[in-house]
């Protein structure tokens, strides 16, 4: 299992935490709660990729459609995993674990930590907070990622 390290840091306290926290909700994935783990993992990135994309937006980042679109094609790629007709085993539970720390990793270490970079080196850097919403809309974690009612 990967551990949330400090070497993971983009240098955004917000979005930092909210990445520790995906680690984390990674990091509890098992076969005996593997429907509630997903649910709250998936809530939990929409959370996050609203705040991130919030916060892009809001400071004018210039790959911010880019950074969207990565995204969606995480979303996309879950979709694929978990629409399959395959139930869960200790296998199936570890081989979406292995995906989601690969993905985090890869995304946090190259396009997230472009986006801290960037958002430091502004003259006038004032990291603006964007909050968490206070708890999840309903319809799912695909209509609420894709703007769905």
């Amino acid at each position: 299992m990967i551990e949330w390290r400090d070497g993971f840091k983009i240098g955004i306290d917000q979005v930092d935490q909210e990445h520790r926290q995906l680690f984390t909700l990674v990091r509890a994935l098992n076969l005996a709660s593997v429907d509630h783990t997903v649910d709250e993992l998936l809530n939990y990135v929409v959370t996050h990729f609203s705040n991130e994309q919030a916060l892009m937006e809001k400071s004018g980042y210039p790959a911010f459609e880019q950074h969207l679109k990565l995204h969606e094609e995480f979303a996309a790629q879950v979709a694929e995993f978990l629409g399959s007709d395959q139930a869960w085993s200790e296998d199936r539970v570890q081989e979406m674990r292995k995906f989601l720390n690969k993905w985090l990793i890869g995304h946090i270490m190259t396009h997230d930590l472009r986006f801290g970079k960037w958002l430091t080196s502004q003259p006038v850097h004032s990291s603006p907070v964007v909050h968490q919403a206070a708890a999840p809309k309903p319809g799912g974690f695909f209509a609420r990622f894709f703007g769905h009612k």
